[in-house]
């Protein structure tokens, strides 16, 4: 099976222990995505929606930023999981279960949209633009990361990752969903969202535990992430 979603209900009630090496790997993730995303918003302040949140590890990374947080994923249980470690936090995160192609939020509702290790998961790609750029307001941004589709990256990330690795279960990924940037860029047009920069995300150390560390890279070859603005209305 491929493109399997049940990964994140299954794993919900360990999602925060750092005992399952594969979601390890995903909290690896934030801080060198945020290394870059950083540099294009001051998130104070900021209604932000987390659109494919997972278990929260985003979420609460944004929080930590001073963001006013929604989390959004079909993932039930993963929701769940989000909730009750927001709870033990403190923290006043908002979490929804809902996919991307129906965002049950009202026209201009947020500043930005983040969308990290979604895209290249989802079943309708243009629903799913057309919803953030509703959900947006008038200059708010999109931040993104996702799968380039050619040959170099279905190596890295299905036979590397997933089958040799096992940075994360097998058949996590199908790689006929991965989207060039030039497709990605066409289809947030197409939205009205006018794209900004894209720049490559991947490996960039380990960790005391071994586990690789991430952060941006010049190369877009595998993953690639980057910035779109919702344009402000006329005058």
């Amino acid at each position: 099976m491929r493109n399997d979603l049940t990964i994140y209900d299954k794993v919900a009630d360990q999602w925060w222990s750092d005992e399952i090496r594969w979601v390890r790997t995903l909290k690896n993730l934030v801080p060198g995505r945020l290394t870059w995303m950083d540099r294009q918003i001051d998130w104070a302040g900021r209604d932000v929606l987390d659109l494919g949140c997972a278990g929260g590890f985003m979420a609460e990374a944004l929080d930590d930023r001073g963001a006013c947080v929604t989390g959004i994923d079909p993932a039930a249980d993963a929701i769940a999981a989000a909730r009750a470690h927001a709870a033990q936090q403190g923290r006043r995160i908002r979490y929804d279960v809902g996919v991307g192609e129906n965002l049950p939020y009202p026209d201009a509702s947020f500043d930005a949209v983040v969308c990290v290790d979604v895209l290249e998961h989802v079943q309708d790609l243009s629903r799913v633009l057309a919803g953030v750029t509703r959900c947006l307001r008038p200059g708010g941004l999109f931040l993104f990361d996702t799968i380039n589709r050619n040959l170099l990256a279905r190596l890295a990330t299905i036979t590397v990752a997933e089958d040799i690795l096992r940075l994360l279960p097998k058949g996590t990924h199908d790689p006929s969903m991965f989207i060039k940037p030039s497709e990605l860029r066409a289809a947030m047009q197409t939205a009205g969202l006018e794209p900004g920069r894209f720049t490559g995300l991947g490996p960039r150390g380990l960790n005391r535990r071994l586990d690789l560390t991430f952060g941006p890279l010049p190369l877009t070859a595998i993953l690639y992430m980057g910035v779109a603005r919702k344009a402000t209305e006329p005058a």
